[in-house]
């Protein structure tokens, strides 16, 4: 006699033949070893872009932004370098004495007229070049490298270089000039002749960096406004004026605000080129800039309050250079989007 009644169903089985393991039981180690890896690879992804740019932000704070705290705290105390914790204050006297003194104000012209001398010029110059290296020449690449190499050359070796040519008894310069009957010129001692000489170890320096950034402005220029230049009839020059200039205005722009910067910062040149005569600018003071200004009140008279007024009256002056390249830059962006909203009602 057979008995009936529901199937009895064998219990599941895991892929494999294996019991499947109780939903409470403690993870295996490959699944634990899994997790850390999971976890481990979150946190990499939250907090690696962080330890990158922190080296940044180190030197950074280390630098810049604490010299510059604490120069601005320097400049409200009478401070020497010798005791730069004993400081006593005195509010804004080192500023309003500086604007009363006149060494600080030859500075301040010295500064201006150099830069001036040494700015357009160089400027000039390097767009020049770089307008002639855009054309296909032969030896094209070692133009480009020559360009770099007074920009890598140390400050200290091309200034005395320059001192030997230009002295008033054996300079190259002077014997230059006495072969075509012209008395030696004393560069060393003369306001314009010395400044005159400074500007050409910058001019020298600095023509060939702007060059290659000029250079690689001109070959972003698109190729059919030359084209369609040369169809209508214009020659190089007037593709030059009418073509590459208008391009290049915010490439212009941007290195005129950096050498106005670099010239504010000068120091190195008009310092070696009056060897041992230290920060005076000459024996006149008549190259004596911003820099060996503040060199001098710091390292050499040992006044560090004095020296931080004048470092901050320096950075004012850079962030005025900002200022005013923003208002320019806003200024030129307003002007191009309207003359692109009268072509289309036109």
């Amino acid at each position: 006699m057979t008995t009936t009644g529901s199937p009895v169903s064998a219990p599941p089985t895991h892929q494999g033949g294996a019991a499947p393991r109780h939903r409470n039981a403690p993870p295996s180690r490959e699944a634990r070893r899994r997790e850390r890896r999971s976890r481990w690879y979150q946190r990499d992804v939250k907090w690696s872009p962080y330890a990158f740019v922190a080296p940044f932000f180190v030197f950074f704070g280390a630098f810049s932004l604490f010299p510059l705290l604490y120069t601005g705290w320097a400049s409200l105390h009478k401070v020497s370098l010798t005791a730069p914790t004993d400081m006593e204050w005195v509010g804004l006297r080192n500023f309003t004495r500086l604007f009363e003194d006149d060494f600080f104000w030859n500075s301040l012209g010295n500064t201006f007229t150099l830069g001036v001398i040494s700015t357009v010029p160089q400027l000039m110059m390097a767009l020049g070049l770089a307008h002639l290296l855009n054309y296909k020449l032969r030896g094209a690449t070692f133009f480009r490298v020559a360009m770099l190499a007074p920009y890598a050359t140390s400050v200290a070796a091309a200034t005395l270089v320059f001192v030997m040519i230009f002295g008033r008894d054996y300079g190259m310069i002077n014997w230059a000039l006495g072969t075509v009957g012209i008395d030696p010129v004393d560069w060393h001692n003369d306001k314009w002749t010395a400044q005159f000489a400074i500007s050409t170890i910058v001019i020298w320096r600095w023509t060939g960096y702007n060059t290659l950034i000029y250079l690689a402005a001109m070959q972003a220029v698109p190729k059919d406004l030359y084209e369609s230049a040369a169809l209508d009839g214009a020659s190089r020059w007037q593709q030059f004026v009418h073509v590459t200039i208008p391009s290049l205005r915010p490439t212009i722009l941007f290195t005129i605000v950096v050498s106005t910067i670099g010239a504010t910062q000068l120091f190195g040149e008009p310092l070696l080129f009056n060897p041992g005569g230290g920060p005076n600018g000459g024996p006149d003071r008549q190259y004596q800039t911003l820099g060996l200004y503040l060199y001098e009140q710091g390292w050499t008279n040992l006044h560090l309050g004095r020296a931080s007024a004048i470092a901050w009256v320096m950075f004012l002056l850079l962030v005025l250079i900002a200022l005013v390249n923003w208002a320019i830059s806003y200024w030129m962006k307003k002007s191009e989007l309207g003359r692109k909203a009268a072509r289309r009602r036109s």
